[in-house]
């Protein structure tokens, strides 16, 4: 017979011991039980049963040669073919002879092995010890059988516990442990203009929009925009004007803008302001000028953009004379010349009145200027004006008023002589009759100080000086808020010179220079 033979003889005689019970054998099907040949025909003797010699297994185990064709067979084909590796029956190997281990000395924190099933210790393992060879009780092949190759076990689960590894077997491979969360990973600028950045500073503190115990009566924001004219809109002002810049040792933030009232009114802003540069380099001379029409006449902003609009002209056209004289300190000729300047400014405010036919003393302004030279080497500021307003100076954190005492009361300038066109210039008025023309509503004032570094030189319409003069709390807001190391910038300056008050709603305009 076949070697082939003899291997199905063997897989029959198998089936006959794994499924005595099940209904396709006697009682008596097992190993040595007489019904499936000699105790020299079990498994592993080598020796086949006779061809057509009764088993006890019915018509369908009448020989090998219908062995192949049972349903276990189909089946254990359908699985090997469509399921996992290591599913379905698969025929045992023929029989070796199995040597029995020699036992091998373990290390003492090894667990004890068996040298076969049979010899396993009853005691309990711990489950972290255990090796991974626990096979179900109903899938257990008969005492005997020899083990499957390698390459025929079902494959090993997707985590193996550790442990020895029995000898004589490879060793069970450890699918690896999932990779811990990492942290993510943050997204960086990258291009020539990245750079290091700093921490970021702390919050400033919340912005403070009034003082006093009640908020004013009006709202903050716009509400009305004045009404406009088809055949005049040039005229038109805007609600907030902003300004700035930086010059040698000094650094200059402007801000004009409605009150409270005019916003909710629907009026037309009556402070104007004008920031002028005339000259270059360290000849240069800055004016900036601050003009408030009077309150409730017709046209007071064209009289306060008038002002502005003429005394800028008469300091460009002179500013070569101006810095000189500022910067060698020359205050008596500074006083005299810019109070010539100021009357004949007024003096055309007056003569435009009359050409509107409104009256003299109502279309007319508050006037107030700041010169400030450009030259760092030179840290005189000349102050000079007419009217209402206020010119304050911030020191160590405290205001001092530096509003200057009248030392006239509206005189007429005296008429310049006809030789000196330095002193009078073009489109100024000149001669025997200018004496009649320039006619101020109030008294002249001037004012030149030094800068130190770290002062703050404010210059400011009534409707900021009022508040600043009446109300404590608003001015040591400001000072808080201006007495920083740098200069604030435009929007935080502007944000600062908003804080209302009650009963405090006009327009109002700031002017403050930063010395370093």
């Amino acid at each position: 017979m076949s070697e082939q033979g003899a291997r199905r003889g063997q897989e029959d005689d198998w089936w006959r011991q794994l499924y005595g019970e099940d209904g396709t054998g006697g009682a008596g099907d097992g190993p040595g039980a007489g019904g499936g040949g000699a105790a020299g025909d079990a498994p592993g003797s080598g020796v086949a049963p006779a061809a057509g010699a009764p088993t006890g297994a019915g018509p369908a185990d009448a020989g090998p040669a219908e062995a192949s064709d049972t349903l276990d067979e189909r089946v254990a084909s359908v699985l090997r073919t469509v399921g996992p590796p290591g599913w379905g029956y698969q025929p045992p190997p023929p029989p070796q002879p199995q040597p029995q281990p020699t036992p091998q000395p373990t290390p003492a924190d090894a667990p004890d092995r068996a040298a076969s099933a049979g010899d396993a210790p009853d005691r309990a393992t711990p489950a972290g010890d255990a090796p991974d060879r626990a096979t179900p009780a109903g899938d257990a092949p008969p005492e005997g059988t020899p083990p499957r190759p390698a390459s025929e076990r079902p494959a090993p689960p997707e985590e193996a516990p550790t442990g020895p590894v029995p000898p004589g077997e490879p060793p069970t491979r450890r699918a690896p442990p999932p990779p811990p969360p990492s942290e993510p990973i943050p997204l960086k600028a990258t291009g020539p203009g990245t750079r290091q950045r700093d921490a970021a500073p702390s919050a400033p503190p919340p912005a403070v929009s009034y003082i006093g115990d009640r908020p004013p009566t009006y709202e903050a924001e716009p509400a009305a925009l004045p009404a406009a004219d088809p055949a005049a809109l040039d005229e038109l002002v805007p609600d907030t004007a902003l300004e700035g810049a930086q010059y040698g040792s000094l650094t200059l933030r402007a801000a004009s803008q409605r009150g409270d009232s005019a916003r909710y009114r629907g009026e037309v802003r009556r402070d104007a302001l004008l920031t002028a540069r005339f000259g270059t380099g360290r000849n240069a001379l800055i004016l900036v000028a601050v003009a408030t029409g009077r309150p409730a006449v017709e046209g007071a902003h064209r009289a306060a953009r008038d002002a502005c609009g003429w005394i800028g002209g008469a300091v460009g056209r002179g500013c070569t004379q101006l810095a000189e004289d500022i910067r060698a300190d020359r205050r008596g000729d500074l006083k005299a010349g810019l109070q010539r300047l100021t009357d004949r400014s007024y003096g055309k405010l007056r003569a435009r009145a009359l050409e509107r036919g409104a009256a003299p003393e109502q279309y007319t302004a508050a006037l107030r200027c700041l010169l400030l030279p450009a030259d760092p080497d030179c840290r005189t500021r000349v102050f000079f004006g007419v009217g209402a307003g206020g010119l304050f100076r911030l020191r160590d954190g405290a205001w001092t008023d530096l509003d200057p005492v009248a030392t006239d009361h509206g005189a007429a300038a005296p008429d310049p002589a006809p030789d000196d066109p330095a002193r009078t210039g073009p489109g100024l008025p000149s001669g025997p009759g200018a004496a009649e023309y320039p006619v101020r509503p109030e008294p002249f004032l001037f004012h030149a100080a030094f800068a130190r570094p770290g002062d703050a030189l404010l210059l400011c319409s009534a409707g900021l000086a009022e508040p600043l003069r009446q109300e404590p709390a608003f001015a040591a807001h400001l000072a808080d808020r201006w007495s920083t190391p740098e200069p604030p910038g435009l929007v935080p300056f502007l944000a600062t010179a908003q804080l209302r008050a009650k009963g405090h709603a006009r327009d109002r305009t700031a002017v403050a220079v930063w010395e370093a």
